[in-house]
């Protein structure tokens, strides 16, 4: 690119100075015309730096040698070129800058008519889902959700629920206590609830009849792993109190709950079981979803359910008045029953899942069956 060179003015006249202005524009004009990204700074320095720049120099070229009576028009002419190139410079830095926005955008737009990305979507596991299905069928019975602590007292884990002090349960083999709680009063020692029920209790103490709660959650014991125990897993327990609530209200309940979990021809029966906190108290079982009650499938024997045609699911019972006393409630006036499934063995049945660690693993090539 040629450069332009300052010329000296022999006199410093009108048409004289108007030429040489002239020429300086004309100059500068035609080089902003090829400037590029690359050749922008020293177009720039040219110009206007201030130590060698073309301005600078028709300041100390022109404007110092002027006479004095033609410095005010020399002036002005300085003036006049120095407007016009920072002109320039600036419509120049503008082209560039708009240039490099145009490309970058060209470079990335984006094809509207091409398909799209599709994002992958999550699913719920499957004990969760098992767990929303069973809550689900309850609050359709009018049932409301209790939630509670994880980490609980032995008061409301054992003593309040009518486990007397020298209960199995409360060994340590059995229960996760929290370590430093020796010197502690039993009743106050932390632990990791060994089930949902002590929601029932603090619900309660909170509320009086009639009451009706579902109770999800996850639940800890002191199991070694294997197919079908895991020291976490979760429950879902029930508690209806109000006056006149019979043993046939419970089996009416469950029986109902059980169809709508897996199907209108699901039978269920109850047998005579044990729990401390219910009298009398009933495991429940339902006729076989594999066989449909049969003990067979084809000429086999039903491996899921040994043959029997049951398959036991849940305990339940009434609550044994000893536990109305700790939330003061008189038993004499008020009735109610509880009941409590495992929601992983549900799951297992519903999926037909043979490990109940699948579950716990994490693995996602096995829970993007669910999905």
């Amino acid at each position: 690119m040629a450069q332009y060179t300052v010329p000296k003015l022999e006199n410093f006249t009108a048409d004289l100075l108007d030429a040489a202005v002239r020429d300086l524009i004309a100059a500068c004009e035609v080089e902003s015309a090829a400037v590029t990204h690359d050749s922008y700074k020293d177009y720039r320095d040219r110009w206007l730096a201030r130590k060698n720049g073309i301005i600078t120099q028709i300041n100390d070229l022109w404007l110092k040698a002027s006479p004095r009576e033609a410095k005010r028009d020399v002036g002005a002419a300085v003036n006049k070129v120095k407007s016009r190139a920072e002109e320039l410079v600036d419509s120049v830095e503008q082209r560039l800058a708009g240039g490099a926005s145009a490309a970058k955008l060209a470079a990335q737009s984006v094809d509207i008519s091409l398909p799209g990305i599709r994002h992958a979507i999550g699913a719920e596991h499957p004990v969760i889902r098992t767990m929303n299905e069973i809550v689900r069928v309850f609050k359709n019975l009018g049932y409301s959700i209790g939630e509670g602590p994880e980490i609980e007292t032995d008061y409301y884990n054992f003593e309040s629920l009518n486990f007397p002090p020298g209960h199995p349960a409360r060994d340590t083999q059995d229960t996760i206590f929290l370590a430093g709680q020796d010197k502690k009063q039993q009743r106050d020692r932390l632990l990791l609830r060994t089930h949902t029920s002590p929601v029932q209790i603090r619900t309660m103490e909170k509320q009086k009849p009639p009451l009706r709660i579902v109770i999800p959650g996850k639940v800890h014991r002191n199991d070694a792993s294997d197919a079908t125990h895991s020291p976490i897993f979760h429950q879902v327990e029930g508690l209806c109190v109000d006056h006149n609530i019979t043993f046939c209200d419970l089996k009416g309940t469950l029986d109902h709950a059980m169809k709508a979990l897996f199907g209108s021809s699901v039978k269920t029966r109850f047998y005579p079981s044990f729990f401390p906190f219910t009298e009398p108290s009933a495991d429940v079982q339902i006729s076989c979803i594999f066989c449909g009650g049969s003990g067979k499938q084809g000429n086999a024997p039903c491996r899921q359910c040994k043959q029997s045609g049951w398959i036991e699911l849940l305990g339940c019972g009434m609550v044994d008045p000893n536990v109305y006393g700790f939330v003061n409630y008189d038993s004499t006036r008020v009735s109610g029953f509880a009941f409590g499934m495992g929601v992983e063995r549900i799951a297992m049945m519903k999926y037909g899942i043979d490990d109940i660690q699948l579950l716990f693993h994490g693995d996602v090539r096995f829970l993007e069956q669910f999905a």
